[in-house]
């Protein structure tokens, strides 16, 4: 009997419209660089949401948000580090950022 594995979030967004980049998502971000054993799971996702909250890329925000629970972050933790990073990124994207948060973690 043959295990089905479930497509990817990218495989499904973009499947055959652009595979190069769901090979790239899958196979060497999420598969070789997340899997690296320097830095932990944890601490990639703080460094990921930090690095989507200062350009602004909340449309990313709300998975790494929950890959970041699901590593180990609290949500006071990822609400501190957002409240932080107002101070070096910008209000605005610290307040849609925040508007991402209370979304996630809410509802």
């Amino acid at each position: 009997m043959s295990e089905h594995k479930q497509p990817s979030g990218a495989a499904r967004m973009f499947g055959d419209f652009a595979p190069q980049l769901v090979h790239f998502t899958d196979d060497v971000l999420f598969g070789e660089v997340w899997e690296r054993p320097d830095l932990s799971p944890r601490d990639r996702s703080l460094i990921t949401v930090a690095s989507l909250v200062t350009s602004g890329s909340t449309e990313q925000l709300r998975y790494h948000l929950g890959r970041a629970k699901d590593n180990g972050a609290g949500e006071a933790e990822l609400i501190e580090a957002i409240t932080h990073l107002a101070f070096y990124t910008g209000w605005p994207r610290a307040m849609s950022a925040m508007t991402v948060a209370k979304d996630l973690f809410r509802n």
